[in-house]
C-alpha cells in the first residue's frame, strides 16, 4: 500500500485487521512508527496542514451523517498520523491546534488522566469520537464501556496494534469527563493518623537529615492496605528501607509505592482497581514501628500525596 500526506486510511485496517505496533524506538514511543509524523503543529508542516484538511473533511461529514451516512462510512476517512510533543505542551494545547476534543486523543491514546509521558508520540485520529479498547483496563476506560454497551453502531478497527470499537463523533459524557480531568488518589488506608508528612526531615531511625518522599500512615499491624488507584503491579519485593514493598503504575505517568508491609496480598504484573487489596500494614524495613509509608511518583519522581489524594482521612 502506497503512504502518502493523507495519512493511512482506517479501511486499510478494516480489510487486514494489521497492526502496526512496535518500532526502533520500542515500546509505545514507537507505537504506530508507520504513521506519517507531524513534526511541528505549525502550517509550516505539510502533514500538519494536511491533518487539519482532513479533520475538516471528516467534520462536515459528520454534520451530515442524519442524510444517510453510516458510522462505517464516516469512519472510512480517518486517517492516522503521529506527534511527538515538545515541552511545555499539554493534551488541551494539542487538542486546540488540532481543532480536536481533547476526549478522541485521550481514549485513542488510553491516557486515564492529561498528564503526558516525557518523549512520547501520540497518535493522532483525524475523525473526532471515542474510541473504546476491545480489553479496558483503567476506570475511565471501563467507565465508557459500560455507559456504551449496546449504543448506536461502532465499527470495529485496528489502530497501533490495539483493537478498538469507534464512535464517530462521539465524545466524554459529564461523568468520563470529571475521571479525566480530576483521577485523583484514594488514600491506601481506611484509619490511620499521619505520623510523618512529605519534605525534608530528620531520620527517625538513622538521625540523619534527607527528604521524606511520602507519608507516614500509622496504624495497627495486619491492617489493610488498599490500591490508591486502578492500574498494574509492576514491581514487589523486600527493600532495606522501604521493607516489603508494593509498586503500582497508573498509566503511563504515575507510579505509586507501599511501603513496610508486613504481607504481599497481591502479584506482579496483576491488574488492580482502585482499592484493591494489595497487603497488610506491617513494620519490616527501615522502620519503627507499625505504619505505611506510601509514596506517588510522577515520571519517577516523588510528588508530595497530600495534593492530590480526593479523600479527607478520619481522625
Amino acid at each position: 500500500m502506497k503512504k502518502t500526506g493523507k495519512g493511512i486510511p482506517l479501511a486499510f485496517f478494516l480489510t487486514c485487521l494489521v497492526s502496526l505496533a512496535g518500532g526502533e524506538e520500542g515500546g509505545r514511543a514507537g507505537k504506530g512508527r508507520d504513521y506519517p509524523l507531524i513534526a511541528r503543529l505549525d502550517n509550516g508542516d505539510v502533514f500538519f496542514r494536511q491533518f487539519l484538511e482532513d479533520v475538516e473533511m471528516s467534520r462536515r461529514r459528520l454534520f451530515t451523517r442524519g442524510r444517510g451516512e453510516t458510522a462505517a462510512d464516516i469512519a472510512g476517512s480517518l486517517t492516522v498520523y503521529r506527534y511527538r510533543p515538545r515541552e511545555g505542551e499539554d493534551l488541551f494545547d494539542i487538542a486546540a491546534r488540532l481543532t480536536l476534543p481533547y476526549a478522541a486523543l485521550a481514549s485513542l491514546n488510553r491516557l486515564s488522566s492529561p498528564g503526558l509521558a516525557a518523549g512520547e508520540a501520540l497518535i493522532l485520529p483525524s475523525v473526532p469520537g471515542i474510541f473504546l479498547p476491545e480489553e479496558p483496563r483503567s476506570e475511565l476506560e471501563r467507565l465508557a464501556a459500560s455507559a456504551r454497551a449496546g449504543e448506536g453502531d461502532p465499527v470495529e478497527l485496528v489502530i497501533g496494534g490495539e483493537r478498538f470499537r469507534f464512535f464517530p463523533g462521539g465524545d466524554f459524557s459529564a461523568t468520563e469527563r470529571i475521571f479525566f480531568l480530576n483521577p485523583g488518589f484514594r488514600f491506601p488506608l481506611k484509619n490511620f493518623r499521619i505520623t510523618s508528612g512529605y519534605g525534608p526531615r530528620r531520620n527517625p531511625v538513622t538521625g540523619s537529615a534527607g527528604m521524606h518522599g511520602g507519608l507516614d500512615l500509622a496504624a495497627p499491624a495486619g491492617t489493610d492496605v488498599f490500591a490508591a488507584a486502578a492500574g498494574v503491579v509492576t514491581e514487589t519485593g523486600e527493600d532495606p528501607v522501604y521493607g516489603k514493598y508494593v509498586i503500582i503504575k497508573h498509566g503511563e505517568v504515575w507510579a505509586s509505592l507501599y511501603g513496610h508491609l508486613s504481607l504481599v496480598e497481591t502479584a506482579l504484573r496483576r491488574e488492580v482497581l482502585s482499592g484493591s487489596l494489595i497487603g497488610k500494614v506491617g513494620s519490616t524495613g527501615q522502620s519503627t514501628g507499625p505504619h505505611l509509608h506510601f509514596e506517588l511518583r510522577r515520571n519517577g519522581k516523588t510528588e508530595d500525596p497530600g495534593k492530590y489524594l480526593f479523600k479527607t482521612p478520619g481522625p
